[in-house]
């Protein structure tokens, strides 16, 4: 049976959590604090963990680097409100598996939960990497190290857009795809680098042979090397047996290093020695390896600034800019927003064996015009969230998150600025009402307004806008499941 670790400040979710997944045959152990989860961990091996990112004592990234260096081979889904996208996007490329977005929805946690345990190192298959003859890809790590992210061809996964700026991103692909030149990738998390490598790899002379892609933020400076280069049988403690890298994996083909910047020193050492000689030496080797590989590699900070910074080796970077791309964010390539929510809607309707068809007109006016820090992967999330909550042919307003939703609404700060109408049916108060001792003897529409307020004072933290409400924050779930706000069986 699994143990799942559940992390959490708030004693109520911890024990919804429990009681869900223990009767989906898991063994759950529920902790309310950072320090507690640590602790034990040190007695425990947890085969998965499930993390809020705001704790009281730690940030969520201090405690996922704390999982990592205890449990690298434990999967951890990150929970986190949508206020809070960017910062989830960012401890995800330190080693988080994904992010789930609040308020949760039990089947949403279930399937992403399933899908991170299939995926987990200890149950993946010897690896090879994509070819057309063998018709798909799977990782290439060891037990206990990281997966290396492989994108197969020709499956369908990924689409490309049709807004103004990707038809000259596509001009580009045109053009540098036929030479062997290396490419720096340079957008956003989630907005599409990974696509753009594997279209250049698909129109280049190398597509019938291995595309790899790796996520070095992911990778552990401790692995990194056996990850890329490889090692000998014995080359450190746990070397049982050799390992081919990925570099050598994707000889003749081509290798994709998403967010680069995140190697360290040493490994970026090792890879200038492959750019300029195309040559490995596996670790605890003491032979070379010709190779003829492209290399692509992505960023989402600029590798200049990153070099003059001492982040990045200056020379290295010379080596890799033969040429760039610049992916522009989605929310400023809106005429790609509902090609890519209905390909995710195709998907996500294959997944759970259903047929929705669309989206409402109002779904569409909202989702179009909502900012997305989150990029393609938080418009993909939602979209499937949606897709679960959807009974009819289409997606309609209720089915999306609270906060996609009152996107809108939240944007007004000044209590003189006209509402739109409050989810009750009644006008808004349209004046703040003071929090403390106020909450009760409002009506339900003023009642809306007063959660607002709080949510945004706080961040949309739920522990912080309880206290500011001077209620305690079951009576504030209650409160937003009135609103249609949250759904927890």
């Amino acid at each position: 049976m699994t143990k799942i670790l559940v992390i959490d400040d708030d004693n109520d979710m911890c024990m919804l959590l429990n009681r869900f997944l223990t009767r989906n045959g898991y063994e759950v152990t529920g902790v309310n604090s950072g320090n507690g989860a640590i602790e034990w961990m040190k007695k425990h091996q947890p085969g998965l963990v499930l993390c809020d990112f705001r704790l009281e004592d730690m940030t969520g990234v201090d405690l996922l680097g704390k999982i990592k260096e205890m449990h690298p081979g434990a999967p951890v889904i990150i929970i986190t409100g949508y206020s809070d996208v960017k910062d989830a996007v960012e401890v995800m490329k330190l080693g988080a598996y994904d992010y789930v977005t609040k308020p949760l929805f039990p089947d949403e946690i279930l399937l992403t939960i399933k899908k991170a345990l299939s995926e987990s190192p200890e149950e993946q298959s010897p690896a090879k990497a994509y070819t057309p003859a063998s018709g798909g890809a799977a990782t290439t790590s060891s037990a206990g190290s990281p997966k290396a992210k492989q994108i197969s061809n020709g499956d369908g996964q990924y689409i490309m857009g049709n807004s103004p700026q990707f038809a000259q991103i596509m001009k580009q692909i045109d053009l540098v795809a036929p030479t062997n030149y290396s490419v720096i990738i340079y957008g956003e998390s989630g907005s599409g680098k990974e696509a753009i490598a594997q279209q250049i790899h698909r129109k280049s002379k190398r597509a019938n042979k291995p595309f790899v892609a790796i996520d070095c933020g992911a990778l552990s400076k401790e692995l990194a090397g056996s990850e890329l280069f490889g090692h000998e049988k014995g080359a450190f403690t746990g070397a049982l047996n050799q390992k081919i890298g990925s570099m050598e994996i994707a000889n003749e083909g081509t290798i994709f290093l998403d967010e680069i910047a995140n190697l360290s020193y040493d490994i970026q050492v090792s890879l200038l020695r492959v750019v300029q000689e195309r040559k490995i030496r596996r670790v605890g080797g003491n032979k070379d390896i010709e190779l003829d590989l492209r290399i692509i590699i992505a960023s989402n900070e600029r590798l200049w600034d990153a070099a003059r910074n001492g982040k990045f080796r200056e020379d290295l970077y010379h080596r890799f800019n033969e040429f760039s791309i610049e992916v522009p964010p989605l929310r400023e390539r809106k005429d790609d927003i509902m090609l890519f929510a209905n390909h995710f809607l195709q998907i996500t309707n294959a997944e759970l064996g259903k047929n929705v068809k669309g989206f409402a007109k109002d779904v569409q006016d909202i989702l179009n015009n909502y900012v997305w820090y989150g990029n393609l992967r938080e418009l993909k999330n939602v979209v499937k969230r949606a897709t679960l909550l959807t009974d009819g042919e289409y997606v309609e307003v209720k089915s999306l998150p609270f906060e996609i939703s009152n996107y809108q609404k939240l944007q007004f700060e000044a209590p003189s600025v006209a509402q739109p109408e409050s989810p009750m049916g009644g006008m808004s108060a349209g004046a703040s009402v003071p929090f403390e001792n106020k909450l009760k003897s409002a009506n339900l529409d003023a009642e809306y307004e007063v959660i607002l307020d709080a949510l945004k004072q706080s961040n949309f933290n739920k522990s912080k806008a309880a206290k500011l409400l001077n209620i305690d924050r079951k009576t504030l779930y209650n409160k937003m499941k009135q609103f249609k706000a949250f759904k927890m069986d």
